[in-house]
């Protein structure tokens, strides 16, 4: 019997299983238009590079331009390679250094360098010296006339004691007192002067932060009468410690009582800052600074201090 015929279904022409087996297996005609022939010339065009790319493209920064870690803490020199010397020895070099000049217009620096961050708090106190340096300060006191703290600041030895007169002296710009204390009773009529943009620049404003709004009037004259004042900047304090016609015990006293004062301050501080004393340096008016070993007398040393 034969095979059914078979009928294409594009044409409708009768095929046999050798022409559909045939027609399966030949390939699809591609249109030449797609296919690329194998030696044409012509370059392929690249894609254009972005815009935007190359404007936020990554740039090498040499190693010498990147920016370092800034420190938090001022420099802390080592210790062990420094020169140091007594205390007898250094004022012997300081007061070869002030030859020629008159003795009370230099004086003793004293300069300790504190290890500290660099945004912390700063040390920041007034001191009477065993040994005063400066004797001749004029001082200032704001008190109501007729009152007991007026005669008191007056007995004492204050220069100018007032309280609407010396407002007036003030605002005029006649500024002629160092120190400037100012009665507890009177820190209202000070307030209501106005007087703060004249003495604050001056350091000269009384507060009760640092200690020149107080009660007792005459004690406060009789401290401020000698007294210096010392601030941090920087990671070091200094304070003029002796005149030049100190003997070393003198100086010595000085030294160890600013010392004493100064880590009173460190330790009345928060626990969490840390303050230590790294070096102390001492220096005169016109001479160089000298590290102190922290004795009196080395080996060499003069007997005697003239």
């Amino acid at each position: 019997m034969p095979p059914p015929t078979r009928f294409c279904p594009s044409c409708l022409s009768a095929a046999t299983p050798s022409t559909v087996l045939l027609r399966r297996t030949t390939p699809t005609a591609t249109a030449p238009f797609l296919t690329p022939h194998p030696f044409s010339t012509t370059p392929t065009r690249p894609a254009a590079p972005s815009q935007n790319a190359q404007k936020y493209k990554r740039k090498d920064i040499p190693a010498s331009a990147k920016r370092r870690k800034q420190r938090t803490t001022f420099a802390d020199p080592d210790m062990r390679d420094a020169i140091q010397f007594p205390l007898v020895d250094a004022m012997r070099y300081l007061r070869a250094a002030e030859v020629g000049r008159p003795p009370t217009s230099s004086k003793y620096e004293l300069h300790l360098r504190l290890k500290t961050l660099k945004n912390g708090p700063v040390v920041r106190n007034r001191l009477r010296l065993p040994h005063p340096v400066a004797t001749s300060l004029r001082i200032c006191v704001i008190a109501a006339p007729d009152t007991p703290a007026h005669a008191a600041a007056t007995a004492a030895g204050a220069t100018l004691v007032g309280e609407s007169e010396v407002f007036a002296l003030i605002k005029e710009g006649t500024v002629e007192f160092d120190r400037c204390i100012c009665h507890i009773d009177s820190l209202p009529a000070l307030t209501k002067a106005g007087v703060a943009r004249v003495l604050g620049p001056r350091g000269l404003m009384p507060s009760a932060k640092t200690g020149t709004v107080v009660k007792d009037i005459a004690a406060s004259v009789r401290e401020l009468t000698g007294a210096s004042e010392y601030r941090e900047r920087m990671g070091v304090v200094r304070i003029a410690i002796g005149q030049l016609g100190f003997t070393p015990e003198m100086v010595q006293r000085n030294i160890r009582a600013f010392v004493e004062g100064v880590k009173r301050d460190i330790a009345g501080l928060s626990d969490r800052i840390g303050k230590d004393v790294g070096e102390v340096v001492l220096s005169s008016s016109h001479g160089p600074g000298l590290s102190l070993s922290g004795e009196m007398r080395g080996v060499g040393s003069l007997v005697e201090l003239r």
